[in-house]
């Protein structure tokens, strides 16, 4: 039999259904063990460094005195993604508790440019006008409040934020942890909670699936055939979901290429779910040997070697035309993109 569903009839696949999704199954590769560090990934010394200022300027978190931490801020950057580190919030989160606690609009915006122009040039001085001073000292002061209060005693069916080795009894907590070290036990409790690496893996996923993109239009681009690469959450006319790569153009589409790499069964279905719809868009008022254009799925990851059901559903939206990494040399030559090839 053929060995890729891409390679076969709509006959043949349905008759071999299953052994079509273990040649899919046998070229997905999963990356999930390494990661890109990306733009204003942040190295282990310069957050110690930001570390060590921080608990210079508190006298080893005896204190904790906005006026002083906005100076170590001010000279050292990158102390400020520490004490939001200390916090546990994202940087949105505390924008919000700062301009509720203070009433001093500290806009998302503001704070998340703030938060990648230092992790970007964490050695650059941050200069300040008179109402980025005022955003920094109600971020400050309300870190401060928090930290020296600790966690709050809640309904016990609740988890308070704070309620963290480092901040649960306030002040008293950061500095002893600070004198003594954490204990692995509690290290690894809240490494449970939060995932490791969990910030940083939200950070570059787009940049995980962009590696997936950027070997489509190598491909493409190799063959001399036309492309509209779509940007995120744009709308284009015809598409209620906006694929990935329309060909030779959005106001003539003839193939529609979807791609994604995730390592999460349930982001694969939502996937698997948006191609079905694609497909059943392809054959509106058509028969189903004459979609309006070619739907292909490019996709990458475990997350879609989970669910044999889910990837039968799509190799059936799509004829066949499933691709890996590890297929797309045959991207072209077994798809309606030949006819597009100059």
């Amino acid at each position: 039999m053929t060995t890729f569903p891409f390679e076969a009839s709509p006959d043949n696949i349905l008759d071999d259904m299953e052994d079509y999704i273990d040649a899919v199954f046998g070229c997905l590769e999963s990356e999930f063990l390494k990661m890109p560090k990306g733009i204003g990934f942040v190295e282990y010394p310069i957050f110690e460094r930001g570390y060590e200022a921080l608990k210079a300027a508190t006298s080893g978190f005896s204190r904790l005195k906005p006026s002083e931490i906005m100076k170590v801020i001010l000279s050292e950057p990158i102390s400020i993604v520490v004490l939001r580190t200390m916090l546990g919030f994202s940087p949105p989160e505390w924008a919000y508790l700062a301009t509720q606690k203070t009433g001093i609009p500290v806009t998302q915006g503001f704070i998340r440019s703030l938060d990648r122009k230092v992790r970007l040039a964490p050695d650059t001085k941050l200069k300040v006008s008179v109402i980025t001073k005022n955003r920094f000292r109600a971020l400050i002061t309300t870190a401060c409040a928090l930290l020296k209060k600790g966690a709050p005693v809640i309904d016990v069916a609740f988890l308070h934020r704070l309620d963290k080795a480092d901040t649960k009894f306030g002040i008293e907590s950061i500095r002893n942890l600070a004198k003594i070290g954490v204990p692995y036990a509690m290290l690894l409790y809240e490494r449970f909670l939060g995932r490791p690496f969990a910030g940083h893996r939200d950070s570059i996923s787009e940049l995980i699936g962009d590696s997936l993109e950027s070997a489509i239009e190598d491909v493409l681009t190799k063959a001399n055939i036309s492309f509209r690469k779509t940007k995120r959450a744009e709308r284009i006319e015809g598409f209620d979901q906006t694929p990935d790569f329309i060909i030779p153009s959005e106001f003539n589409p003839q193939v529609i290429i979807e791609a994604k790499i995730t390592e999460d069964d349930g982001t694969a279905r939502d996937k698997v779910t948006r191609i079905q719809h694609l497909g059943e868009l392809s054959l509106a008022g058509r028969s189903k040997n004459n979609p309006r254009y070619e739907v292909i799925a490019c996709i990458g990851g475990r997350g879609f070697a989970v669910r044999r059901e889910d990837m039968k559903k799509m190799i059936l939206a799509t004829r066949g035309k499933v691709f890996t990494a590890k297929t797309l040399n045959k991207l072209v030559e077994c798809t309606r993109l030949r006819e597009f090839q100059a």
